[in-house]
């Protein structure tokens, strides 16, 4: 497990921002490439137009399909012929659409068991809009795309803080509404067991935020916090989940508070994000949780201010490929015990061995002698 070269896809994201970037400072650096086989899903031809307009030295081969890849090198596949324009900083259609169509080829090519984890670059949500994208953004797509059923969770981490949402692109008129007992303990659960499963804490603890301010002052400022949140923390005590909680987010995170927990769940997407950002600085990553596909991202968006300026900060883009390679192994990690239980067990206790069965053969044979011994001395 330990040698083996995991293949990272990368989609090129929105195709006049910083996605060609960030991927090339990241790759700059050789031994990137000891460490795992990336594909860049995108095109080679808008991936030549950033490497000479950054004047970037980073070399890529260029690969018709994720079978084509090789170890040590930065592979490109191209995944549609087109030409579009690249314009720096300027959100247009084609640019959304060049970013969808690397990114379907990438869920059509992990269906497929080409590639380990999925890396991606960021998107501008309404020019990637289209009747194949009609999602409020990366994860609601790979949700529906790829999740069989199952939910995911957002989750934005570094070293230091891991803040997953209850809702998350929502509207602020909607987002009360929208948070029950059922999403609380629905979305704590899979926070609960991706802390465990992906990052290895055996007995994680949550912290649930309050939705109004002053975790609604005994009922003045709201009642969410009486009739929806601690309810909901109580019945995950049950479950056997250490939640604690509702904390008022605002001393929260100004005291620090955040410090003695695992994982922070916040009720919304600007509650959990804006101290995130203002802690994470350049470093944070976006990862997508409860799915079968581990999936990562930069916590940065496209960068249109500095698109093309050479200005960007690979760093989170660095973390984000760390971050996917590192759950990847955890999971293997976790779920080799889990495997064929019975038979394990049976190994470890050796009776399935036949010096096992020889040691309790002979142990059985030594009774019988004693036993006729004992019969002639008497």
């Amino acid at each position: 497990m330990e040698n083996k070269k995991i293949r990272v896809a990368i989609t090129q994201g929105d195709t006049n921002g910083v996605g060609y970037e960030v991927i090339f400072k990241v790759f700059e650096d050789p031994t990137m490439l000891e460490l795992c086989t990336p594909i860049i899903y995108g095109s080679s031809k808008i991936a030549a137009y950033h490497k000479k307009a950054l004047n970037k030295e980073t070399n890529f081969s260029v690969i018709n399909s994720a079978e084509e890849a090789r170890d040590g090198r930065l592979n490109l596949l191209s995944c549609f012929e087109d030409e579009i324009k690249v314009e720096f900083g300027q959100p247009s259609e084609e640019a959304g659409g060049a970013a969808f169509k690397a990114l379907d080829r990438a869920m059509t090519d992990f269906r497929k068991g080409l590639y380990d984890v999925l890396v991606t670059a960021p998107i501008n949500k309404a020019t990637i809009q289209s009747p194949g994208f009609h999602f409020p953004g990366h994860t609601e797509y790979i949700e529906t795309s790829l999740g069989e059923g199952k939910k995911a969770l957002m989750i934005l981490m570094n070293d230091r803080l891991r803040v997953a949402l209850v809702t998350t692109h929502l509207p602020i008129k909607d987002v009360a509404t929208a948070i029950t007992k059922e999403s609380i303990m629905e979305k704590a659960t899979i926070f609960h067991q991706a802390l465990k499963r992906d990052f290895r804490i055996s007995n994680p603890r949550i912290a649930v935020l309050a939705l109004n301010p002053h975790a609604g002052d005994n009922g003045l400022l709201g009642a969410e916090e009486k009739n929806i949140i601690s309810p909901a923390i109580e019945a995950l005590a049950k479950k056997g989940i250490q939640a604690f909680g509702p904390y008022p987010a605002d001393g929260f995170f100004g005291a620090g508070t955040f410090n003695y927990f695992d994982g922070v769940l916040a009720m919304y997407h600007d509650q959990g994000l804006a101290p995130f950002k203002t802690i994470a600085l350049d470093n944070g990553v976006n990862y997508t949780a409860g799915l079968p596909i581990i999936r990562t991202s930069p916590d940065h968006g496209t960068a249109y201010d500095i698109a093309g300026q050479d200005k960007a900060d690979e760093n989170s883009m660095r973390q984000a490929i760390y971050t996917a390679i590192d759950v990847f192994r955890n999971r293997q990690f976790y779920d080799e015990p889990l495997q064929n239980p019975l038979p394990k067990l049976f190994h470890e206790k050796r009776e399935d061995g036949d010096k096992a069965r020889f040691a309790v053969r002979s142990k059985e044979l030594f009774k019988k002698d004693e036993g006729k011994k004992t019969e002639e001395e008497s």
